[in-house]
């Protein structure tokens, strides 16, 4: 059973997600901090330490831990597991949330190959919490820690989505670096189109409601969470490459096509939505309905 918990980046938002939920589950929860400051739940020990160059207190812990998650940007994550790979005991599990699997899942499996090991990669905002959303996870190394965990991640009502790296990387392309690159070049768009936001959203028909909404989400962000998005994953310059190719093509049809051809476009996206297009659209009613 998993009893103990060292959350590494716990003060950001994707580790406090991560140990609130220990908390709830009744796992003993130690919080690393480059800084030590009050706890805001006094059942968490948090100590100062760097996961990067290990020091004496940090490196017991990592022994009492039965996980030990990273919840920390992608390159230090990187650095972290080589200095991880002898500190920790043979039944423990390592797991990281990095936005990218093949790097870590190499550098695991290179500098820690026998300890059990988990990526994963929450599909969602911290805030919005697991209940009912999906976290893709690739299995790097195996072992009885890994079902475990990945067991409680299921009783947080979550949806386990079982990848391999290279697979999640490729729909992670799409389903993350693509989506923020469209929506972050419709801000710049605006922005050089000089229209004032304010008189935007007195008129704004629902599609662009939403947008808005997308683009004020992102750029409240953190933003090395989307840099890593965009420059940490390798599929992601090729989602953009599409992207552009697509704007491109769009363009043609309209200035140079036919509204046949146009229609034309829609029917191919329809053909390539499937057997999805009616569930994608009554979710779209259900969102325009609320706002």
């Amino acid at each position: 059973m998993i009893r103990r918990a060292l959350v590494v980046g716990g003060a950001g938002a994707v580790g406090t997600l991560f140990t609130e939920r220990f908390l709830e589950t009744g796992v003993a929860v130690t919080v690393v901090d480059a800084a030590l400051r009050a706890p805001a739940d006094e059942r968490v020990r948090r100590i100062r330490g760097d996961v990067t160059a290990l020091g004496p207190d940090l490196a017991a812990e990592l022994e009492r831990a039965d996980v030990v998650v990273l919840a920390l940007p992608d390159a230090v994550a990187l650095v972290a597991v080589r200095e991880l790979a002898g500190a920790l005991r043979s039944d423990t599990l390592l797991v990281d949330t990095l936005s990218v699997k093949q790097p870590i899942a190499e550098a695991i499996r290179t500098h820690a190959p026998d300890v059990q090991a988990v990526s994963v990669n929450p599909m969602f905002a911290p805030s919005l919490g697991f209940t009912g959303r999906p976290v893709a996870a690739v299995t790097v190394n195996d072992g009885p820690r890994v079902a475990q965990f990945l067991s409680l991640v299921e009783g947080w009502g979550s949806r386990v989505v079982r990848v391999g790296a290279a697979e999640h990387d490729r729909l992670a392309g799409a389903a993350q670096a693509l989506p923020h690159a469209a929506v972050l070049g419709f801000g710049l768009a605006l922005a050089g189109l000089g229209v004032p936001a304010a008189g935007l959203r007195e008129i704004a028909p629902p599609p662009m409601t939403t947008l808005l909404a997308l683009l004020a989400r992102i750029a409240s962000g953190t933003p090395e969470v989307y840099w890593d998005v965009q420059a940490a994953n390798p599929e992601a310059p090729e989602a953009r490459k599409a992207l552009a190719e697509g704007l491109h093509r769009l363009a043609e049809t309209v200035e140079s096509g036919s509204e046949d051809g146009f229609a034309a476009v829609l029917t191919e996206l329809r053909d390539y939505l499937g057997d999805d297009l009616a569930h994608h659209g009554d979710a779209c009613a259900r969102l325009f309905t609320d706002i």
